[in-house]
């Protein structure tokens, strides 16, 4: 009994392990048949390095995917302290004060919101921003960048 694979390198699928043969023979016997069929040919990142941080990691690949993929699978208490790092970075490259007030007041929200609900994942322990000292600092930082 044959069916065929979906996708490009399509072939039967293969027929039960003769009952002579160790499942490791018999593995080895498929990949044989496939290289000398040449499905193996032209793959995608053929004779490239696996791009790894880790070799040794066992999830090397699971977190190869995640990059990516740019995948973002944090608990919302570690993501909202991401969240903060990442906006305090940026103020300085906002160049008008409304947009500052409304970046701050939405991830102040967010955090007020958070503090109050989350009841799974590690516990929440951003303070909420003191969003009228966060301007002044970030008008205190323009004013500094713009005098010669």
């Amino acid at each position: 009994m044959t069916s065929p694979r979906p996708g490009r390198y399509a072939r039967p699928v293969s027929p039960r392990k003769p009952p002579e043969l160790s499942f490791e023979s018999w593995i080895e016997q498929q990949i044989r048949d496939a290289q000398r069929e040449g499905l193996f040919d032209a793959l995608p990142g053929a004779g490239r390095p696996q791009q790894t941080d880790d070799a040794a990691d066992p999830l090397w690949w699971a977190k190869d995917l995640l990059r990516r993929e740019r995948v973002d699978a944090l608990p919302p208490a570690l993501a909202i302290r991401r969240a903060v790092e990442r906006a305090l970075e940026a103020l300085p490259t906002i160049p008008d004060e409304a947009r500052v007030r409304e970046l701050l007041g939405r991830l102040d929200a967010e955090i007020r919101r958070l503090n109050a609900t989350s009841i799974g994942g590690p516990a929440t322990t951003q303070a909420p921003l003191d969003v009228e000292t966060l301007v002044a600092t970030w008008r205190r930082t323009r004013k500094e960048q713009s005098t010669p």
